[in-house]
Formats: C-alpha cells, structure tokens, sequence
C-alpha cells in the first residue's frame, strides 16, 4: 500500500508574497552579477563583499517567511488541533540556526 504525502500549501497575503518574490528577483540579479564578476576577473574582496549582501538579503526574505509561517500557517494549525506544527517549527528554526 503506498502512502501518499500530504500536499501541505501556504496562504499568504498578495503583498507578503510580492514582497518576497520581488526580493528573490533581486537576489538572482545580484547571483548573476556575481558571476559576472568572477568571469571578470573582478577582485575577490570586491566580489566577496557581493556575496555577503547576497546573504544579508536571503536572510532578510527568510525572516519575513518564517513571521508569515508563525503569524498564518502555525496559527491556523494549533487552532485546528495540530499542536505538532510546534516541534515542525522549532525543528525548523533549530536548522536555520546551524
């Protein structure tokens, strides 16, 4: 018998997620220029520097999901009675801090 996984699916509002989609768009432009700069030639402390602003940008979309997630999804499921959508989320924010 095969068990079939749970399709499990966010409910953002429109502005929340244009927010993250416009950032991630940003993000992949600046990935890009990265690796236009390495193709360059560019100097590794300059391009260093892209790499940091890369990740100080992912970081800034994953606080505003993980707000999203605790503010909609987790609240939604412990007021449904599913009070294991707390250890997913502290099993989550445990890998985010590694």
């Amino acid at each position: 018998m095969t068990k079939t996984k749970e399709v499990r699916k966010a409910h953002h509002p429109y502005e929340t997620k244009q927010a993250m989609v416009s950032r991630m768009n940003r993000i992949e432009g600046q990935i890009r220029g990265i690796t236009r700069m390495i193709d360059e030639d560019v100097y590794c402390d300059d391009i260093l520097h892209q790499f940091m602003s890369v990740e100080s940008a992912i970081t800034g979309v994953k606080k505003t999901l993980l707000e999203a997630h605790m503010k909609g999804c987790i609240v939604h499921q412990i007021q449904d009675g599913s009070l294991e959508a707390v250890d997913e989320l502290l099993g989550t924010i445990g890998k985010m801090l590694k």
